[in-house]
């Protein structure tokens, strides 16, 4: 398991550039709230550490991860940002649902990425269970919101 003993919160804080001057948005999926609300507090939570200003982080909410490219493709035309995170979890159960949730949802911001001149990081968990969820979203691996954040921090800062 890649994560198995790696903690997603961790980062050095010398190694990332001051995001004071950028401008974030985060996409929320309401779906799996409370793997959602928790990775969103770590991606928070780490822009604040690197120096974002809170008046410049917006948050919109979506009904769930499939949703996640069209809320970060209507915050790129109507904001001015340096980098989007797309939040979501989506957990697997009895139907090949999550296999097209999944696929879809990657594909999509895969497509911003590549569309648009603005990186939008993919913060999706795709869990086998909730306990996998829990563990990546401020469990015993850490928060994949924060290594979502740093990612937009260094993806905005390209040259």
């Amino acid at each position: 398991m890649a994560t198995a003993n790696k903690n997603l919160s961790a980062y050095d804080k010398t190694t990332i550039p001051s995001a004071k001057d950028l401008r974030f948005g985060i996409v929320v999926s309401e779906w799996n709230d409370v793997i959602t609300e928790g990775l969103y507090e770590g991606a928070m939570e780490a822009l604040l550490d690197c120096g974002a200003l809170s008046e410049n982080i917006a948050r919109w909410n979506v009904p769930g991860s499939f949703e996640l490219p069209f809320g970060a493709k209507k915050m790129l035309e109507s904001m001015e940002l340096d980098a989007v995170i797309a939040i979501g979890s989506v957990i697997q159960g009895e139907t090949k649902h999550f296999d097209f949730v999944c696929s879809a949802t990657a594909q999509g911001i895969m497509d911003l990425n590549v569309r648009t001149q603005v990186p939008v990081i993919f913060c999706v968990l795709t869990d086998n269970n909730m306990q996998q969820a829990i563990d990546r979203s401020g469990g015993k691996h850490g928060n994949k919101g924060a290594e979502a954040a740093i990612a937009a921090i260094k993806m905005a800062s390209l040259g």
